[in-house]
């Protein structure tokens, strides 16, 4: 979809990838341009996170998690004798699953997500890179190794790694529809994609085709404006996007309603077809709802498709 206006913010772009000697220079500058999302990221992901893992399930570990009863193909040393001998059924004590797993991301950057409707509501870019960013915090406490798609921050781990994150996040790409970066997914990772997806499908069916024959799972988060799935424009109308590469004027917008709908709804029905097929799973989210709901959410999503 193309709006009717569009806001761009200033600030710096962030400074391109260089040599380990100069990380500590930038993690310092992506930490003071970026307090705000930073704070907020953290706050977000302690809202949600509770504990000190963010997940409980069951395999090679330390911590107790639960016991269970026992189950056909559960061997004798795995019985828990001592709280067996309470009662007349077996049980099997389980521990926490603490193999760290690999999770790649990408926030579409794009000129597109660069909208809000109204002065009252954060632009999409603002909302996916803080969704974004507070999952990798949960998913860094928890013990996982985060990074981005395409190779250019591979997955670490550490809290370093949140203000690597924040850095690459500030980058802009100025093209209206930024296509999803597919290279350098790890095999059996798991990944996270933040966008509209209201661009080029093609090279988004690309991406789950590599990331399928890689064995990678993940979650498809769709980031849309409210005004984006109620087309509240009557009247005369000038449709101009974001980027500048689209303009639409027209004296009847209200004419227009119902097909930009079923243009959205045959769009997320490809969505909804593409990760059945992959394998994935996909949300929606709008800027005007609550973002801590839609973290659970993505969080809970996440922790489903490495199952």
């Amino acid at each position: 979809m193309t709006q009717t206006r569009a806001h761009q913010p200033g600030g710096t772009a962030g400074s391109p990838p260089g040599s380990a000697a100069d990380l500590r220079h930038r993690a310092e500058s992506a930490a003071s341009r970026f307090p705000p999302l930073l704070v907020r990221a953290q706050q977000l992901a302690g809202s949600v996170l509770l504990g000190e893992h963010g997940r409980r399930r069951a395999g090679m570990g330390d911590d107790f998690w639960q016991y269970r009863p026992v189950q056909a193909g559960d061997s004798r040393r795995m019985i828990d004798h001592r709280r067996s001998a309470k009662g007349d059924q077996q049980f099997v004590r389980e521990r926490e699953w603490q193999i760290a797993q690999t999770v790649h991301l990408w926030v579409d950057q794009g000129a597109s997500m660069r909208f809000a409707s109204t002065p009252a509501l954060p632009e999409k870019i603002d909302r996916a890179r803080l969704l974004g960013l507070a999952a990798s915090v949960m998913m860094l406490r928890a013990g996982e190794r985060v990074g981005l798609t395409g190779g250019r921050l591979p997955p670490r781990r550490g809290n370093a790694q949140i203000l690597r994150l924040a850095d690459a996040f500030s980058l802009n790409d100025e093209d209206d529809y930024a296509p999803p970066e597919d290279r350098a997914m790890q095999p059996q990772a798991r990944v996270l994609f933040l966008s509209d997806f209201l661009g080029p499908f093609a090279p988004l069916e690309q991406a789950l085709a590599k990331a399928a024959d890689r064995g990678v799972h993940g979650v498809l988060m769709q980031v849309l404006d409210p005004a984006e799935e109620e087309f509240p424009f009557d009247g005369r109308t000038i449709f101009e996007s974001v980027g500048g590469g689209v303009r639409h004027e027209t004296l009847k917008a209200g004419a227009l309603k119902q097909r930009y709908l079923d243009r959205l709804a045959e769009r997320r029905d490809a969505l909804d077809q593409l990760c059945r097929a992959a394998g994935w799973r996909l949300g929606t989210h709008h800027t005007g709802d609550s973002a801590q709901a839609a973290l659970m959410w993505l969080f809970q999503a996440m922790e489903r498709s490495g199952s």
